[in-house]
This record gives structure tokens, C-alpha cells and sequence, in this order.
């Protein structure tokens, strides 16, 4: 957090200085060797156990071989990781970075047509941050203002790539749903604007029903098309398409997946009780602070649940919150993640996961599990990655203590078997940057003279239209009379009225 506000405080063009400056170390270039092999590290796979001395062998971006005493082949890339720890990339399932704008579109209550992909921002620095933190992928959300907010998209970190780059090639596509009281915006009063649809929990169970009600039948009438048209039948017209009801048909069809902004057991129970109505899953619980008290339900859905280490009592329906919420729910069956919500979070994940072995008695591989594989099954990712086997994307994080130490700082963070974070750079490229930085203040100080000014001499004051010099007045005109300081006492205060309370202690 340091580094930014040192960058902030120069201006914007120093802003910019530091985006370019990041980007021209952020990753390897295209021309960077095809084979790696990292050597020498502990390798914690996450599916099957813990190898020591052990390598990895990258081959175009994918995982070629893991075990001991690989042999380099010729013209590999060698990373020499010895006395390292080696992880999957994290994968934090509730994110907000790399959004160009607000998150959140608040007017109307089913904003489905809103899509986050429209609006990734490949120069969000958080991106590079979160890469400092070990993270690779991302799921990144829509607010939760809405009762069924915006389509969300899962990205890989690929910092200094542009934005087509980001997504996660063949993930499957999520949206937003909110429940309690973010969507029905019961403390949010605007001067002039009539409160909106729904203002209670009711009110937002209905929205969701009324909006499923409009897609099943939205859905039956271009089933009808279709299946009229292979019949051979002439001069059919399609229904009217309806953006809004579109990525809804997509949950009816099992083809994007919903994740649901969640607190209380009721609110779970109830978006449950609707999914089984209109037989589709939700996906993820998101938050789902109160999810120990129903994980039995939870469970027994096919439903994930993605939440805070210890994070509560933030606001009154978060107060119910407790830190052993995700080992019940994983001893229950839940497929449990813990995820940042927040950027700054992101960069320690692992420690987060590492609360839960002190908080529930977890296992170090089961608390690992908690960032990296059980997030990409919740996000159907985990064929492609969340550990380290043969024939997944090298998406890598190597530590130089056991992730789950609070002493853990990550070195390298690879995504696709290149090196999009390595820290030993990162550090060596700091005394260019603040070199950079000095002299851009310099010229932007210097800008600022007029020509022909000694250094720190400050430019005159021109006058206002149509006036003499600073200090003359008007021919003709007196100048005025200094002013002469007030030497009246100041007022004094009014003192606070007596109180009329005349028992104990308020």
C-alpha cells in the first residue's frame, strides 16, 4: 500500500509513468523459451501429496512432467528454486479489479444485460498487486445492488496484455444475484427519487421468481420456434429477442452459472427453495456467513460456498458470522473457497486459508484446497488448473516459505508457463522508477515557471482585466487604507443548554 500512495502523491502524470513502467516488466516476451523447468523447490501438487527436491517441466504453457530429478532439456529456461515452496496460483472466486468503472448497475433491480466483460481494464495495477500475491485467475463479479445483477466472466491475470486477453479461454460464464439488504437498498434514500422495487426480502425472492416466471416462458416460445423450423414449416416469425431475459434462458440451460452475494441462513434457504422450482443450481454461495447453519442444505444442492476467513460484524446481518464457518461447511460436503472481495485481500490469500488449520483444525493440504482447486471446481476451471499435474496450464506460484506461513513472500508468479510477476526484478527495477519519477517532478516543476524565471521565483500576478500593476490602483484612485488587525475580544461560544437529565449513567 505504500508504493501506491507514493505514486499518487505525484499527479497523474506520474500515474500513468508508473502503469507504463510496470508494464515493461511484467512479463516475459513472446520470444521467451517454450520449455522451463523449475528445480529444486518443495512442490505442494494439492491433489496428490507433497515432493521434495522435486521439478517441474513446463512445455509450451502447459505442465509436461512432475517428479524428481528431471532433466533439462536443451535450450530450457532453468529457475532454480531450491529451499522454495511451489503452489497452483491462486484463484480467488469473488473479485472487483480490472473493472473499468462502477460495478454496480443500480437503476433497475434485473440488470442481466450489463456484462463485465464489456468493461475489463487490462492497465488495472491491481492486477500486477494481486499478481505479487500469488493470484493467477479471477473471478470477477458485478455488484450486488441488484436482485439479479450483471453477466460475470472469469479472467487470468495475464498483466500487460490487452483486454481480449484476459478471459479464461472456455470458462463458463457466470452472473450476479444478491440477496438481503444490498438489493432491496432499504437504507438508501435519494432526495427526489422514488424508492426502488424491491425494498424487502420478500420483495426480493419475488423479483427473482417474477424474472425466472418471464424466462421459462421466454424459453418455451423459441423452443417452439426451433422446433417448428427443423419441422420444414415456411414464413415463421421469431419471437423478440429480449437481452435482459437472455443469460437467464443461459441458467435454465445449465450454460452460465450463478453466483449469489449471500449472509443469512433464511435468504440461502430461500434462494434454494427457487432454484429447485425452476431446476437450476446455484452455483457458489458468495459470503455465506451464515452458511454453517444450513451447510447440511448446502450441501445436498451440489451448491458451492465461498467465503470470508473472519471477516464480520461489518453490518447487522453479517453479525451471526464465525470463524470455523468453512470447516463445518467442509466437513459437511460443501465445496468450500475463501475468497478477497477486495484487492488489497487478494495479495494474502494464502494466509487467509492459512486461518482455517487454527480455526476448524483443517489439514494444510484441505486449507490449500480452500484457494486453489476448490475455487477452480466452483468455477468449472479445475481440468485447466488448481493443481499441479501433468497436462494443466502451468498457472504456478513459488514461494520462499510454506505458503501457509505468515513469513511467505511470493518470487515468481507464472500464468500459461510464463513469468508474469518475478519479484527479484520487480525490486532491481525500483531504483529506475524512482529516478523516473524524480525527474518527471523536476520537469513538471519546471513547466511550471515562466520562461526566463530563476528556479523557485513564482510568477507574477498578472491582474485582473483592465487593472495597473500588482499593488497600484486606478489613476487617479487613493489606494486603500491597510487594514488594521480586529483587536475586539472573539465571541464567545454559546454555552451547551443544562440538561434536564437528573438520574444515573445514560
Amino acid at each position: 500500500m505504500r508504493a501506491r500512495i507514493s505514486i499518487l502523491a505525484f499527479g497523474v502524470p506520474l500515474v500513468v509513468l508508473c502503469v507504463v513502467s510496470f508494464a515493461s516488466r511484467a512479463a516475459t516476451s513472446p520470444e521467451a523459451p517454450s520449455v522451463i523447468l523449475i528445480q529444486n523447490a518443495t512442490v505442494l501438487t494439492v491433489s496428490h501429496g507433497i515432493i521434495e527436491h522435486g521439478s517441474i517441466l513446463i512445455k509450451d504453457g502447459k505442465i509436461a512432467a512432475v517428479g524428481q530429478n528431471l532433466k533439462a532439456p536443451d535450450g530450457a529456461q532453468i529457475i532454480d528454486a531450491t529451499g522454495q515452496f511451489v503452489t497452483p496460483g491462486i484463484i480467488d472466486c469473488h473479485s472487483h479489479i480490472a473493472v473499468d468503472g462502477g460495478v454496480n448497475e443500480g437503476s433497475i433491480s434485473v440488470s442481466s444485460i450489463a456484462n463485465i466483460a464489456d468493461v475489463l481494464n487490462p492497465d488495472d495495477r491491481d492486477i500486477y498487486y494481486d499478481l505479487a500475491g500469488g493470484v493467477t485467475a479471477a473471478n470477477v463479479l458485478h455488484g450486488s445492488a441488484n436482485a439479479i445483477g450483471g453477466q460475470t466472466i472469469v479472467i487470468k491475470l495475464r498483466w500487460g496484455q490487452p483486454a481480449w486477453k484476459l478471459p479464461f479461454e472456455g470458462a463458463v460464464p457466470g452472473i450476479k444475484f444478491a440477496l438481503g439488504e444490498n438489493p432491496k437498498r432499504s437504507n438508501i434514500r435519494l432526495t427526489g427519487v422514488p424508492p426502488r422495487y424491491p425494498t424487502t426480502r420478500m420483495g426480493v425472492e419475488e423479483t427473482i421468481r417474477a424474472a425466472f416466471t418471464e424466462a421459462r416462458d421466454y424459453k418455451k416460445k423459441w423452443d417452439d420456434y426451433n422446433k417448428r423450423l427443423v419441422a420444414g414449416e415456411k414464413a415463421l416469425v421469431p419471437p423478440r429477442r429480449d437481452l435482459r431475459l437472455d443469460p437467464i434462458v443461459e441458467v435454465l440451460e445449465g450454460k452460465r452459472y450463478v453466483h449469489s452475494h449471500c449472509y443469512r441462513a433464511d435468504e440461502i434457504l430461500m434462494l434454494l427453495r427457487v432454484a429447485k422450482e425452476f431446476n437450476f443450481k446455484v452455483r457458489t454461495f458468495q459470503h455465506v456467513l451464515e452458511g454453517y447453519k444450513v451447510a447440511d442444505e448446502i450441501a445436498a444442492a451440489g451448491s458451492g460456498a465461498s467465503t470470508f476467513s473472519d471477516r464480520w460484524a461489518y453490518k447487522v446481518e453479517a453479525y451471526d458470522a464465525i470463524p470455523y464457518n468453512e470447516a463445518i461447511m467442509t466437513r459437511r460436503g460443501v465445496i468450500v473457497s475463501i475468497n478477497s472481495d477486495d484487492a488489497e485481500e487478494a495479495t494474502h490469500l494464502n494466509q487467509e486459508a492459512a486461518k482455517m488449520i487454527k480455526y476448524g483444525g483443517l489439514t494444510e493440504d484441505e486449507a490449500l484446497k480452500l484457494v486453489t482447486l476448490n475455487p477452480a471446481i466452483q468455477l468449472g476451471i479445475d481440468k485447466r488448473v488448481g493443481t499441479i499435474d501433468v497436462g494443466k496450464d502451468a498457472d504456478l506460484a513459488i514461494y520462499n516459505h510454506h505458503p501457509l506461513s505468515a513469513y511467505a513472500v511470493v518470487q515468481k508468479t507464472l500464468i500459461d508457463g510464463r513469468v508474469y510477476f518475478d519479484r527479484e526484478r520487480d525490486i532491481a527495477a525500483r531504483t529506475d522508477l524512482e529516478k523516473e519519477k524524480q525527474a518527471l517532478a523536476e520537469k513538471e516543476k519546471k513547466a511550471a515557471q515562466p520562461a526566463g524565471a530563476k528556479p523557485g521565483e513564482k510568477k507574477p500576478d498578472a491582474g485582473k482585466p483592465g487593472e495597473g500593476k500588482p499593488g497600484e490602483g486606478k489613476p487617479g484612485e487613493s489606494k486603500p487604507d491597510s487594514k488594521k488587525p480586529d483587536s475586539s475580544k472573539p465571541e464567545e461560544k454559546p454555552k451547551p443548554p443544562a440538561s434536564s437529565f437528573s438520574g444515573g449513567a445514560l
